[in-house]
């Protein structure tokens, strides 16, 4: 880009992480997207020697899965810093938003395997930060066929809880009920972070959260979902059929009625966060793609950067991605360093870097005129990216209905 990026006393450290993974997006993650997006079958996606295990490889290889682990694991948490992480998630972000989800919720359950006291779950932590072969993927169990919007309005209702129940008997729980097509990595993965019901009768409130193993017997898999945008992310359903999980991999329980307890995403930031960091870098992918077009495509004898009308639409674009990307790092920063997190500007980092996306992206395309149009240049997949983002983890209206009381 030609344009400055303004960010002031970077460490050498900092710095480093951030080329490294910007080097990693533009070599590796951004023509591998390309490739896995022109795929016509999902299947075909996540087949053997399909170039997204290349991806995997080489992201496991520089190590950046093992920036969420203690050196007591393997990991190299106690080398970064805040922004480091938002470095590497904007540039990730940059290169290809559907891969960097995917790779970041690869190592979520092992994530917290590491922070609980069962000495099998904590070698599964240190079995992940050694892989490099890519024999452990992890994914996010939370989405349901009967359940969008009501998991974040839904409360205390009912018939708003869990449909995947789980109920405890002896030293296990025994669950029934399917996970939804969205589930990302939800095909390929090893294990799960998974939300099941265990007291129905309250909803929401009544739901628990386990490390559950995906190769346990009564587990299935549906076919990759197809979808317009995000192609190169894996998704799809899982199906529980008396699956009998150990109960002290059931790790989050309810709390007695009355009683509250923290949010376990609020310490180091949260996926909504993530979400929003990443989405920024998006948006300045599709505002360099139309910077670069209106560069080289010359109507009237001169390159179509020299009208007036589409400098004054690139500026605008500019303004708008900075300002999402300055809003991203700033609620990602406090919800690190603060040791909470405030979900009313998560949500609306969320909303604000994913409409932004999905904005930029639609003025790069019309600056492309009918060429944006052709899958012969990247910006028609960015802008299918970003428009996936705006449902994804929550519509935008939904997100926001949740937490605008906190106002």
């Amino acid at each position: 880009m030609a344009y400055p990026d303004i960010d002031l006393n970077l460490t050498d450290a900092q710095k480093q992480l951030r080329d490294t993974v910007k080097k990693f997006g533009a070599e590796v993650m951004r023509p591998a997207g390309i490739k896995l997006d022109k795929l016509a079958d999902a299947a075909d996606v996540i087949a053997k020697g399909s170039i997204l295990w290349d991806v995997f490889k080489q992201y496991r290889e520089l190590g950046l899965h093992a920036m969420n682990f203690s050196k007591f694991f393997g990991g190299t948490l106690e080398d970064m810093d805040p922004m480091m992480g938002i470095l590497m998630l904007e540039e990730m972000g940059y290169a290809d938003a559907g891969l960097a989800i995917s790779l970041g919720v690869s190592g979520m359950p092992f994530a917290f395997c590491q922070l609980l006291q069962v000495p099998e779950l904590q070698e599964l932590a240190r079995r992940y930060v050694q892989d490099k072969e890519c024999e452990l993927i992890g994914c996010w169990g939370i989405t349901e066929p009967d359940h969008g919007g009501d998991w974040s309005l839904g409360g205390d209702k009912p018939e708003c809880g869990p449909s995947l129940r789980g109920v405890l008997k002896g030293d296990e729980y025994i669950i029934n009920g399917q996970k939804a097509a969205w589930v990302s990595n939800g095909t390929i993965a090893t294990h799960s972070l998974l939300h099941v019901g265990l007291d129905p009768s309250r909803g929401m409130q009544g739901q628990g959260i386990a490390i559950c193993p995906l190769d346990l017997p009564g587990i299935t898999r549906g076919k990759p979902l197809d979808k317009i945008g995000q192609r190169p992310l894996n998704q799809g359903e899982i199906f529980f059929d008396d699956v009998h999980l150990p109960k002290q991999y059931m790790f989050y329980t309810p709390p007695p009625v009355g009683e509250t307890r923290g949010d376990v995403f609020s310490a180091g930031g949260t996926p909504m966060g993530s979400m929003a960091v990443m989405f920024g870098g998006l948006a300045r992918a599709a505002l360099d793609e139309g910077i670069k077009y209106a560069r080289q495509r010359i109507q009237g004898g001169v390159p179509i950067f020299e009208h007036k009308n589409i400098k004054l639409k690139l500026f605008e674009m500019f303004m708008m991605t900075e300002s999402a990307r300055s809003l991203a790092r700033r609620l990602q920063l406090y919800n690190s360093l603060s040791g909470s997190a405030s979900m009313l500007h998560t949500m609306a980092g969320k909303w604000m870097c994913t409409e932004t996306a999905f904005k930029v992206a639609s003025e790069a395309i019309q600056i492309f005129g009918g060429n944006g149009l052709s899958r012969e240049y990247v910006i028609e997949k960015i802008f299918r990216d970003a428009r996936a983002a705006m449902i994804e983890d929550g519509t935008n209206e939904i997100l926001a209905l949740g937490i605008v009381d906190d106002l």
